[in-house]
């Protein structure tokens, strides 16, 4: 008896417990309201970005790539500093050199940087645009001052363009700032195959996910710090596709919004920021399971 009275006990403690936490968590409005209101300000706050230096390291099955990277007005330029936790030897660093000295001295390839650069910020765009209408969301919560938001795809929704169909066969969760009301979490998973021209194009196979997380680091500006993507699919002919994606991004340092490539490349050169870069890599690394 007593030990079932002890079990009465804490069934009662933990109901108590959750009814408290539901009335303290009070949605501030609609959850399609709140996401159009993120989706505003990631837009807008977007065209008067500053411009960082930060490390990536890239894993892949193969190694682990630790890069300096500096966004310039013209796009952002990376230098690799470190392969599997090893600085570069000569030949590298050269080889390194050599091709940042093509990209300043060839129009060729700084038109392809800038156009590369033009072609991720509308594709971003083209994605960001398609998250109040191409989900259904309902709150999940509140946690480390966001606000969990579960998304399923909107049978409504007439996705057309091949993100808009890969994206519309997602569910998962989006994380908002509830001061800020901007996008921290962004973790999706794909639900169902997705196929282009009847599947005799290609197929992306159902089982993939992706991640992409956010941090504050200016009073207008958030960056992405972790960014997963994982899918696996065919093309034409039966070649099999994948996409792998694993980075890790931190020491965001402000830099000149008028700075051009070579001023960029000259800021990669300096021994000092090198230094910096490896041991900022070393103290704001994190990695999370999934």
């Amino acid at each position: 008896m007593r030990v079932m009275w002890g079990l009465v006990q804490v069934l009662a403690v933990a109901q108590g417990v959750g009814s408290l936490h539901a009335q303290q968590f009070q949605p501030p409005m609609r959850p399609s309201q709140l996401v159009r209101e993120v989706v505003y300000n990631e837009l807008h706050d977007h065209e008067r970005h500053g411009y960082w230096r930060f490390w990536i390291e890239r894993n892949s099955q193969k190694e682990t790539r630790l890069e300096d990277q500096v966004e310039t007005a013209e796009g952002p330029i990376t230098r690799l500093d470190r392969i599997n936790g090893r600085p570069l030897d000569a030949a590298a660093r050269l080889a390194e050199q050599s091709r940042l000295n093509r990209l300043l001295s060839s129009p060729e390839e700084r038109a392809r940087l800038r156009q590369g650069y033009a072609d991720d910020e509308k594709r971003i765009g083209r994605i960001v645009v398609l998250l109040p209408d191409a989900f259904l969301y309902e709150y999940a919560g509140e946690k480390d001052g966001c606000y969990r938001l579960r998304f399923r795809p909107n049978p409504d929704y007439p996705g057309r363009s091949t993100e808009a169909r890969i994206f519309h066969a997602m569910s998962g969760e989006l994380w908002v700032s509830a001061r800020y009301k901007r996008l921290a979490l962004l973790d999706g998973h794909l639900d169902e195959n997705v196929d282009f021209g009847f599947g005799i194009l290609g197929r992306l196979y159902k089982g993939g996910w992706f991640q992409l997380q956010r941090t504050h680091v200016s009073a207008t500006d958030w960056k992405t710090e972790r960014l997963e993507i994982h899918m696996s699919g065919r093309a034409m002919l039966f070649k099999t596709i994948s996409r792998e994606t694993s980075e890790m991004r931190g020491g965001f340092v402000p830099v000149p919004a008028s700075m051009n490539l070579a001023q960029g490349v000259s800021l990669l050169n300096q021994t000092q920021a090198g230094n910096a870069l490896v041991s900022t890599a070393n103290s704001d690394r994190m990695f999370e399971n999934h």
